[in-house]
């Protein structure tokens, strides 16, 4: 944790390659894809309130938000990620008072133009985190995370390929980053340790 911590701090972002065990991440893709088939996934919108639209030429990913589980490896999940929110608030003095959080998946083809992770005007998410839910991923199954190392909008990037049980975590307001278009269904857990305030 120390590390993790460290890294966000100094360099504001790191990859944890095994962060969840195979059988874990199987039946968090067996969750996501169950609901995914019976229609409860809805296009992703950009901007939140009266200023959520739906823009396919932006984003073309589903979605499905994520409420707190009771049991089961969603409730697990969100344990560890409850306690990285208090060991960063403790080490990094962040403010982090929440997790949010969705299911997203993106049909062959589908994309995320270049973003950052804040609405327009807002900066209550601190920290996304991704974990990824691909079992047997290839290169050549492309849907890589195109992320953008040096905080601006261009430059110099790593393509990071969503593999199974890969965690990755980054300064939400300070790296710009898209997905790009995957050959096969590409699903993650994708939310945000967030301060108060700027309600979702």
């Amino acid at each position: 944790m120390e590390t993790i911590a460290e890294t966000l701090a100094e360099v504001g972002w790191v990859i944890l390659p095994d962060f969840m065990p195979l059988a874990q991440v199987r039946e968090l893709r067996a969750q996501a894809q169950a609901q995914w088939e019976a229609g409860q996934f809805h296009a992703a919108g950009i901007g939140r309130g009266q200023e959520l639209n739906v823009n396919e030429a932006v984003r073309s990913d589903q979605v499905q938000w994520l409420e707190q589980a009771e049991s089961g490896v969603l409730a697990d999940y969100q344990a560890q990620i409850e306690s990285l929110r208090g060991n960063l608030n403790r080490m990094l003095y962040l403010g982090l008072f929440e997790f949010e959080g969705h299911f997203a998946v993106y049909p062959p083809g589908a994309f995320y133009r270049r973003h950052l992770d804040n609405f327009r005007g807002t900066s209550a998410r601190i920290i996304t985190a991704i974990l990824y839910l691909n079992e047997d991923w290839q290169d050549a199954d492309c849907g890589q995370l195109r992320f953008y190392t040096d905080t601006t909008d261009g430059g110099d990037y790593v393509d990071i390929f969503p593999r199974a049980g890969q965690l990755v975590l980054f300064r939400s307001a300070k790296f710009w980053h898209e997905v790009l278009p995957a050959r096969r269904e590409r699903f993650s857990l994708t939310g945000w340790l967030r301060t108060r305030g700027d309600g979702i």
